[in-house]
């Protein structure tokens, strides 16, 4: 069953989103406030945070930022309107992806589930780019030996990628392969998560040789010579 922490500080909307999730079969644990949300974090271990954007005191975006300092766990991120700056500022913050009130149950429910799904093992091969190892058996990346501390968005983009090695891949693929958006579904999140990235992967990341930007088209991964 996973675990989920939800901060939210509309009593009415937290109230509903915690009912509704845990009758899709999540165990929830809520706070009104990032200041509360970030104490349960450290007493608790969930496997996924849903983050309101606009909070009292410390807002969502500097939650997530905490977050991110010391933790890889997904995190969506709750907005009032999806082509607000908020959306960029959260996704620059480390959010893997965000949902636009009024926010339905299930549709968050099906959100959840795709992000946590990012995570799960899959084939036992590896590949080596360079200084960079992936090892999908144990859903881990190295480079120069040492461990990455990649959230599951940033590796299951990562392991999309490399599946493909040389071959460019279009925004709107890449939203259907790690994202699961199955409509004509936001870049912001594509793009985010590959600066990102390349922040983990790339010795320059400002001139990156490994995840090459296509233009007009997407990205691609780059196999050293």
């Amino acid at each position: 069953m996973p675990f989920l922490l939800l901060i939210e500080d509309d009593d009415a909307i937290r109230t509903a989103l915690e009912l509704s999730l845990s009758r899709q079969g999540h165990r929830v644990a809520t706070a009104a406030t990032g200041e509360d949300g970030l104490q349960l974090l450290r007493e608790q271990r969930p496997d996924l945070v849903v983050l309101d954007v606009m909070l009292p005191g410390i807002d969502g975006f500097e939650v997530c930022r905490r977050i991110r300092r010391t933790d890889q766990l997904p995190i969506i991120l709750l907005t009032a309107r999806s082509d607000d700056i908020d959306v960029v500022v959260g996704l620059e913050s480390g959010a893997d992806d965000y949902v636009v009130k009024p926010v339905q149950g299930r549709v968050l429910d099906a959100r959840i589930r795709a992000v946590l799904r990012r995570g799960e093992r899959e084939s036992t091969d590896s590949a080596t780019y360079g200084s960079l190892v992936i090892d999908r058996s144990a859903m881990t990346v190295t480079k120069n030996g040492e461990d990455l501390q990649l959230t599951p968005t940033e590796l299951r983009l990562l392991l999309e990628l490399s599946r493909r090695p040389g071959q460019a891949l279009s925004r709107q693929q890449l939203l259907r392969l790690v994202w699961e958006h199955d409509y004509l579904g936001d870049s912001r999140l594509v793009d985010a998560c590959v600066q990102r990235l390349r922040a983990k992967v790339e010795d320059v990341p400002s001139s990156p040789t490994l995840i090459r930007t296509v233009r007009g088209v997407g990205y691609r991964l780059d196999v050293p010579a």
